[in-house]
């Protein structure tokens, strides 16, 4: 065959243009497919996707709008760590603390930074609706040494990252955060700010962190400071994490994996359960907890419940029964029928039919073998995707303790507490600790007193590996939230946690004696004026 410079001309154009389809050996492909995969991701946000309607009017921003924000940045981005970032933006823009995106075998490839920590930590100023800052909290206590031999103080307010403003620096990397509420954004910055990994582009971080303060008498001074692995580094410890600092007057009883047990020589008839989370052994650790008690006459002291520093988990309302002593309606759930859920419905069934032979059953006056979820997926959830429905109906959360015809109505275990009880919460954690936090509230079961928790929870995520539409290159795994958790006052939970009876806002001014305050309202509730 001859080629004339004319039919060379042409073979040279077709082959850009296939190649522009079908993409070259890159991770992040063509721009065409990632506007093809932008597509996808916004068409199944659009169908998958269980949205807050309260959470949206709450921070008025829709998201969809939000993630259709980013389409030219994620068409042209073209590196592997540009393509990474736009897509955290994108699913980040929804503002769902427990949505992420993380790399896959064949993926983009991402420096992989191991976690390192500037050796200083910063916390929030809520005390101004209109106005929060952040400020020093604790620092490393041989910090002068990298500081060139400035010495921070407790207290001293942050005006400024890496030669920006705060608030330039906190609007770059607000898009990077993940949250549900405007006191989970601000939490989340105040402690990841001081971070270097993945989870920020490797543009906005620096080999050291640079930092300009502010002290109270208005003096400015500006510090450089390394990155450390933060095993490595000795904390002051001024924000008293430890119980023995928090609870002034009260002294370790009982140290369990789901709770410490305190008690105080000077309040009588008095527990003070400091909570860290919802996880493996609470059933076991709650029945020790009621069985020591009953074995020493405890069941009638009054209890202050603190939940400020409690992670997420599950089985709350096993806790709640055994720890008030009035009946409550527990939290309830859905999911979005969408194209994934039938799929959902044959893990949930394989994983059922691997496991129910070896189940024992579970806590018989809460829990079954999975039968009461199983049932309910293969009857009112199935029928909701024959006739087309927009969601499932509401069970009890998950079909934990009860089952699907259930009024959610759950009464007090047979040994339970019976005393006053004041809960202490915040907005460090969420998730199941914001259903706790729901369940106390909306049933007035206990006096509530700091702030509201993080505001975010769904029954559950979808989480799927994307690949490019043309080239069929792996990308990243992606999530999505399918399914509502609704609190027993029968309003959507996510981005709408329950509110405490007392507010009482973290500060700079407050810091140092914050428990102490909250330990003074919850002992003044409860008739205890000696503190």
């Amino acid at each position: 065959m001859i080629y004339t410079r004319k039919s060379i001309t042409m073979i040279i154009c077709f082959t850009l243009v296939l190649s522009s389809c079908i993409g070259p050996e890159s991770n992040t492909s063509t721009k065409k497919d990632r506007e093809l995969l932008f597509d996808y991701i916004i068409e199944k946000t659009k169908i998958r996707e269980a949205f807050s309607p309260i959470k949206n009017k709450i921070m008025d921003f829709n998201p969809l709008e939000e993630m259709m924000a980013f389409r030219e940045e994620m068409i042209n981005a073209d590196t592997d760590e540009e393509l990474f970032a736009v897509l955290m933006k994108i699913s980040n823009a929804r503002r769902d603390r427990h949505l992420s995106i993380s790399t896959i075998d064949g993926g983009l490839e991402i420096d992989d930074t191991t976690d390192l920590a500037a050796p200083i930590i910063f916390r929030v100023d809520y005390t101004d609706d209109n106005n929060y800052f952040l400020f020093v909290g604790d620092y490393a206590k041989n910090i002068s040494d990298f500081a060139k031999g400035l010495q921070p103080e407790i207290g001293d307010k942050l005006i400024g990252v890496n030669g920006k403003s705060f608030p330039d620096f906190f609007n770059d990397i607000t898009p990077y955060t993940r949250y549900s509420t405007i006191k989970g954004l601000w939490k989340s910055v105040a402690s990841e700010m001081t971070l270097k990994n993945h989870q920020h582009p490797l543009s906005m971080m620096n080999d050291e962190i640079f930092l300009e303060l502010e002290k109270v008498t208005g003096e400015t001074y500006e510090i450089t400071l390394p990155y450390f692995d933060p095993d490595n580094i000795d904390w002051l410890d001024t924000y008293k994490s430890h119980g023995e600092n928090r609870y002034n007057g009260f002294e370790l009883l009982l140290d369990r994996d789901t709770y410490d047990l305190y008690i105080s020589a000077e309040h009588k008839n008095l527990l003070l359960i400091d909570w860290y989370g919802f996880q493996d052994h609470i059933i076991e650790d709650m029945d020790f907890l009621v069985d020591y008690a009953s074995e020493n006459n405890m069941l009638d002291y009054d209890i202050i419940w603190d939940g400020t520093r409690s992670r997420g988990g599950s089985l709350g309302a096993y806790a709640v029964q055994r720890l008030f002593p009035k009946e409550f309606k527990t939290t309830f759930g859905n999911v979005k029928i969408s194209d994934v859920i039938p799929i959902f419905i044959e893990r949930r069934e394989r994983a059922y039919e691997q496991r129910k032979d070896v189940l024992d059953g579970g806590v018989t006056e809460l829990l079954d073998d999975g039968t009461w979820l199983i049932e309910w997926l293969r009857t009112d959830v199935t029928e909701a995707i024959e006739r087309g429905d927009d969601y499932s109906n509401n069970v009890p959360f998950k079909l934990a303790h009860l089952p699907k015809d259930s009024d959610g109505i759950i009464y007090p275990a047979e040994k339970h507490f019976t005393g006053k009880a004041v809960c202490l919460f915040g907005p460090h954690g969420g998730s199941h600790l914001d259903q706790f936090a729901s369940i106390v509230v909306d049933n007035n079961l206990a006096y509530t007193v700091g702030m509201s928790t993080g505001g975010y929870s769904n029954t559950w995520e979808w989480e799927e590996d994307l690949v490019f539409p043309l080239s069929g290159k792996p990308v990243v795994s992606f999530m999505w939230d399918i399914g509502h958790t609704i609190r027993p006052n029968g309003e959507i939970l996510e981005g709408n946690p329950a509110q405490v009876d007392k507010f009482i806002p973290q500060g700079r001014e407050n810091y140092l004696n914050y428990y102490d305050l909250l330990l003074k309202e919850a002992l003044s509730y409860l008739n205890r004026y000696a503190y």
